[in-house]
């Protein structure tokens, strides 16, 4: 068996930033204006009144302090609440796309790789913007790699669940480099009508390379010890948004066809199964948790983070054993993982064993034990 290794990461992000304060500001004036312009209904119990937010209950409800966004324009705007992207013919690059070759270019540089290098590209995500052809293949063109593409829909699972198809392409021998691209455009899905998720995610791209240790040549690189997935099914953290509505007559954006969830169900069923899978997976290698250098979790939200640490560990993560990238960069469903460790791994010494791990919708759960080489 091929031993693989990641020997590239790298993280791309819009320009646009949407501050707490920016977005509280907004969603408070059309709560204001829904209230006044319902009062009538909301005496009379047929509608509901819409709750006001403030800047301190965003953070500390999840540690969030910002967000990226790939077009601000119409997102704050009270007679709009969603971003105002214009549409691109089918003979141009599509926005998601370009996310992904942005990412992928500067994962490239990192691992000492070329397009010609690359024998399979996949982009893992939360939504992709069409159904086909598949974004992978898009970028394949783009980049002018040979080989095949395909996509891969996981929540904020699909970058730990792709790059464990990357590993076990590589690991056969039937690939012996892997590109593995994560571009959250997650702004379209966000419902800023909603007060408990209007704040929740941010846009960005990451990108990977999972590659043969033989072909190896970049100056930091991860042997992939092993990986493990688990999922089971749950309808707390849900997207409706598809083409089936377009024949059941239902409303193509109604609340339900955007995300939400049942975020206090969520925090106490997605953590002990968090923390199990891992403490279960690193006992599969002879590992224990005091055996790990640096933990790269998913970033949905710093509280789950810490307790999650707080049972394996007995105690609250280190930030230089759980980096935190959430204040800057908000949930950013399955690339927050990827964020925190491009960011968070260069000062790592050799022999040095850390997890990625993320979980999310489904309910899904990935992870890699890895090593510094």
């Amino acid at each position: 068996m091929t031993k693989a290794v990641i020997s590239g990461s790298a993280v791309w992000n819009p320009e646009n930033i949407i501050t707490n304060e920016e977005l509280v500001d907004s969603y408070n004036a059309y709560a204001g204006k829904f209230n006044q312009d319902n009062a009538s209904a909301i005496e009379a119990g047929t509608a509901k009144e819409l709750p006001f937010s403030s800047a301190e209950f965003v953070y500390k409800a999840s540690g969030i302090k910002q967000r990226y966004i790939y077009v601000k324009d119409g997102a704050l705007d009270i007679d709009r609440m969603r971003p105002k992207i214009s549409e691109r013919g089918d003979d141009e690059l599509s926005h998601q796309a370009e996310f992904a070759v942005n990412a992928a270019k500067l994962a490239l540089k990192d691992a000492n790789k070329s397009a010609q290098d690359i024998d399979a590209v996949i982009v893992s995500c939360a939504y992709t913007e069409r159904a086909y052809p598949a974004i992978a293949i898009e970028v394949q063109q783009e980049l002018g790699i040979d080989g095949f593409g395909f996509d891969m829909l996981v929540a904020c699972s699909a970058a730990t669940f792709a790059l464990q198809r990357a590993y076990e392409m590589v690991s056969s021998g039937t690939a012996n480099a892997v590109l593995v691209i994560n571009p959250e455009l997650t702004s379209p899905q966000v419902n800023y009508k909603d007060r408990d998720g209007h704040f929740i995610f941010g846009d960005v791209s990451t990108a990977v390379i999972v590659e043969s240790a033989d072909s190896c040549s970049s100056d930091h690189s991860y042997e992939i010890l092993g990986t493990k997935a688990v999922t089971k099914f749950s309808n707390n953290i849900r997207s409706n948004f598809g083409y089936v509505s377009h024949a059941t007559d239902a409303d193509p954006y109604g609340k339900d066809k955007l995300f939400h969830q049942e975020g206090r169900s969520v925090f106490k069923e997605v953590c002990p199964m968090a923390a199990e899978h891992i403490a279960t997976h690193l006992a599969e290698h002879e590992l224990t948790p005091d055996s790990l250098t640096r933990w790269w979790l998913h970033q949905a939200n710093i509280n789950m983070n810490v307790l999650i640490s707080k049972k394996l560990l007995g105690r609250p993560a280190t930030k230089e054993e759980a980096p935190i990238v959430l204040d800057e960069y908000a949930n950013t469903a399955s690339a927050g993982s990827i964020i925190a460790f491009a960011k968070n791994h260069k000062d790592l010494r050799s022999g040095s064993i850390g997890v990625i791990c993320s979980f999310g919708a489904g309910y899904s759960i990935g992870s890699l034990v890895i090593k510094k080489r």
